[in-house]
């Protein structure tokens, strides 16, 4: 596949992914409460955990509406999960996605609430009355539950809460980002493949693939932050060096980040070669486009 028919097929998919949200997230929510939720996953964001959950369904010829609908799950987890670490309390910033942090345009208990609300909603969304079977509603829900909890990304948050202006050595660096960044990416992957009839074979090695990308992007966001300025990224740049965070270029440096990111791909690559699925190119294609990103 050459890089115009990945762009029509990135193109397309977004356009798919942001139709189904707009349709999924309501309007008419208590209290202006749907406006917040709307204004936080809507018309903004790469979408790269939707498209993941997309492109692995396609590589086992999955079902799309399982896949679309775990799609708009993963992308209202990840979305919840912005609001809430944009928040005082926690990373307290005031840019995202370009425009300004969903608590500081709406009020804080209000962003506290849209979170909630787009947590609970990406549950709905995977339980629908009919479309996808019960065995499967019950699989993807696993998935994202267990990525998005205490052993996922929640559980990352709080170490790297917990880890500013101390030393980490990267071996917990890793585990850190593995949960708070990586397992999310790995579980949409999952997910997607979950949609189809994956093999063992083919199933392992998406996950190996998953858990490399995982990385791969948290190390490009932490050499980002630093190479970067806050309009280029939609978010505030140097935030994590400011608040004496530690980061894969604050650990390593930067050469020795960029070599990492290169070598993650490389591993993502592999795995995908042992997946014996047919056309992995989507996945592929992914993976260059998070190392090679520039925002």
């Amino acid at each position: 596949m050459d890089a115009k028919d990945f762009g029509h097929w990135v193109d397309s998919s977004l356009g798919a992914v942001e139709a189904a949200l707009d349709e999924l997230v309501p309007a008419r929510a208590p209290a202006g409460l749907g406006d917040a939720m709307r204004y936080a996953v809507l018309g903004g964001g790469k979408r790269l955990r939707p498209l993941l959950v997309l492109a692995s369904c396609a590589a086992v010829n999955g079902d799309s509406f399982a896949a679309m609908r775990a799609a708009c799950a993963v992308e209202l987890i990840h979305a919840y999960s912005l609001v809430h670490d944009d928040m005082p309390c926690m990373d307290n910033d005031v840019l995202r996605r370009g425009k300004p942090t969903t608590h500081v345009a709406f009020g804080e208990a209000q962003a506290m609430l849209a979170g909630d609300a787009m947590q609970a909603l990406a549950f709905d969304v995977l339980t629908p009355d009919v479309g996808i079977a019960p065995a499967l509603q019950a699989r993807l829900c696993a998935l994202l539950a267990r990525s998005s909890g205490y052993d996922g990304m929640a559980g990352g948050q709080a170490i790297d809460l917990a880890s500013i202006g101390k030393p980490l050595d990267e071996c917990t660096l890793r585990d850190m980002h593995r949960r708070k960044t990586g397992v999310l990416l790995q579980a949409s992957v999952m997910m997607g493949a979950a949609c189809g009839p994956a093999s063992p074979q083919a199933t392992q090695s998406l996950s190996d693939y998953g858990a490399a990308l995982g990385l791969a992007f948290q190390v490009v966001d932490d050499i980002l932050d630093v190479t970067q300025e806050s309009h280029v990224l939609g978010k505030t740049a140097g935030k994590d060096q400011d608040a004496n965070k530690p980061t894969y270029v604050s650990v390593l440096g930067l050469q020795a980040a960029r070599t990492l990111a290169q070598k993650l791909r490389a591993e993502a690559k592999a795995a995908l070669a042992a997946t014996g699925l047919a056309d992995v190119s989507h996945l592929s294609l992914l993976a260059d486009s998070v190392v090679e990103r520039d925002s």
